[in-house]
């Protein structure tokens, strides 16, 4: 299991989450993502905003999932 914070994600703020795989840390990521957008708050509206500009360029959206895939690869298990 490892840990990453919802602004290693992209987010907006510190909010850890734990999973044992990247696509796992990303579903738990996204789920907190649409809890914060239902509760209108701001930080992260704004954090969504510059992810919906990743989306509408395929190549920097892959860029930045491989990236944020190795920083997850390279985290050591949580104790």
């Amino acid at each position: 299991m490892k840990t990453m914070t919802c602004k290693q994600l992209g987010g907006a703020c510190d909010k850890e989450f734990h999973a044992d795989t990247f696509e796992e840390m990303a579903e738990v990521s996204k789920k907190h993502g649409t809890e914060m957008y239902q509760k209108g708050d701001e930080e992260h509206l704004k954090a969504m905003e510059e992810m919906k500009k990743l989306m509408n360029d395929p190549k920097a959206l892959k860029e930045w999932f491989e990236s944020k895939r190795k920083e997850f690869d390279v985290l050591p298990e949580d104790k």
